[in-house]
């Protein structure tokens, strides 16, 4: 990977087909993010090497390989290009052309129910992907709380709800992650909970 493409999106992880292939590759809808507010493609890698790309009501089928381990080969409207594949995470793919700094960015949208069509719907997707990532860690995560001047924990979000429902602690209680050691965050209860809803 070039040092360009890692400075701008960093801690992307290689192709690996055993992993992407079957489960985040193929027959996927990855919506391409370069000119979208010009016109928005939408790109379909088929099992047997058939690449479709969708604009508006015209359907381009093209042709992509995979040769080395994350090196792709696609025919494209301009020719053959080799790019190297790598993954943000399973919803977003980069495709990193070989021969110079340029790169593709696309948005896995085969389980997002709303359209992609802008750069604001790509905004909203980002936001809508990472609450909810954060939702999950949050929600799994342990926490000590601090009540009367002395610890208790650690707790899951869920217990300390219920907690809080049942009148057992305040809301208002700070709480420290597990990994923190002290609660200079000033983070309450509260603040955990509302990060759920």
């Amino acid at each position: 990977m070039n040092d360009f493409l890692h400075k701008t999106i960093p801690n992307l992880k290689p192709f690996n087909y055993e992993r992407h292939h079957d489960a985040h590759f193929i027959n996927q809808q990855w919506v391409l993010v370069n000119g979208i507010s010009n016109k928005k493609s939408v790109y379909t890698f088929k099992a047997n090497n058939i690449l479709e790309i969708s604009r508006k009501d015209n359907v381009i089928k093209t042709s992509w390989t995979i040769s080395l381990q994350n090196i792709l080969t696609i025919e494209t409207e301009d020719g053959q290009i080799t790019v190297s594949a790598f993954f943000k995470d399973d919803d977003i793919l980069v495709l990193n052309n070989q021969d110079n700094d340029e790169f593709a960015l696309y948005i896995n949208t085969t389980k997002y129910k709303d359209e992609l069509n802008s750069i604001e719907d790509i905004q909203a997707f980002l936001k809508y992907k990472y609450q909810k990532k954060v939702s999950t860690t949050i929600y799994d995560h342990e926490f000590y709380y601090i009540e009367k001047s002395e610890e208790f924990g650690p707790c899951k979000v869920e217990e300390l709800a219920q907690k809080v429902r049942d009148g057992e602690i305040s809301g208002y209680c700070f709480v420290r992650d597990i990994n923190a050691y002290d609660y200079s965050e000033r983070l309450r209860i509260f603040d955990l909970i509302n990060e759920l809803d």
